[in-house]
């Protein structure tokens, strides 16, 4: 029977290459695949090519880079977005070492000799238990998507409430006249725009920051991106620059001046 082999990879670390095989042979007989280095920098490199590494193995003492300071690189390249745990080998239990790996975020440390079935038993503990980081990671950026939609939807509503109650008193609160003066300020490819688009058009045109606009209407920077690409998309401008010199007051009196002719 062919043995189960994990879906996460393992950074085995040292300066002694039989140190790193011998780890190797016995991980991978164990089901774990297994990435071999021999140095802090190899490891760095290979931890930034594999993003399927979420399991560290390092040596403390080593030339150059100790393994304190390898997973202290590896957790400023993996940044919010990517997850990983490290065990520490170690061939002297020094007691401020251990104290120091702990507060550096290593999970767990073995003294050399190691008792392999003992580590086993380590690395699936730290698998299951980077397991459930990957979850609460997953789960924070559901929350964020939820909150954002909510918003999105929320924002929608009040639209088209506004619509439903008055689509010309809307247009004209929006763009500072009655609906007349409206339609004669503004350029006909805006009149599709809804009226939250239009209000996030109308700032965009005062030169006002996605902050600042989500400020005013109370939203989110996001759902303000979310209106900007929307009305961008619909009336066929390439960036917000363009955006804002169509609805410029200069833009707008030449636009009464040809009119008035």
């Amino acid at each position: 029977m062919n043995k189960l082999t994990s879906a996460v990879k393992v950074l085995v670390v040292d300066d002694q290459p039989l140190i790193v095989e011998e780890l190797c042979e016995f991980l991978e007989s164990s089901g774990y695949r297994c990435v071999p280095c021999e140095s802090s920098q190899q490891a760095i490199e290979r931890f930034s090519e594999d993003a399927e590494i979420g399991l560290v193995l390092s040596d403390l003492h080593m030339p150059d880079m100790d393994g304190i300071q390898l997973v202290q690189a590896l957790q400023r390249i993996s940044g919010k977005h990517r997850v990983f745990e490290a065990i520490m080998l170690t061939g002297r239990a020094d007691k401020q070492d251990v104290i120091k790996a702990l507060r550096a975020g290593i999970a767990d440390y073995y003294q050399k000799p190691i008792d392999l079935d003992e580590l086993l038993e380590g690395v699936k503990r730290q698998e299951a238990a980077l397991q459930e980081r990957h979850k609460n990671v997953q789960l924070g950026h559901l929350n964020q998507k939820l909150q954002f939609l909510s918003e999105s939807i929320d924002d929608l509503y009040q639209d088209l409430d506004k619509v439903r109650r008055s689509p010309a008193a809307v247009v004209s609160d929006m763009l500072g006249g009655d609906a007349h003066e409206a339609e004669q300020e503004i350029p006909a490819i805006f009149n599709q725009l809804s009226p939250r688009q239009l209000d996030v058009a109308r700032l965009v045109g005062k030169g006002q920051t996605n902050y600042q606009i989500a400020c005013e209407l109370g939203i989110t920077e996001n759902t303000v991106k979310l209106y900007v690409s929307q009305v961008l998309r619909l009336t066929h401008m390439h960036n917000r620059t363009q955006l804002a010199l169509a609805l410029s007051p200069s833009a707008s009196a030449a636009r009464q001046r040809v009119t008035a002719h």
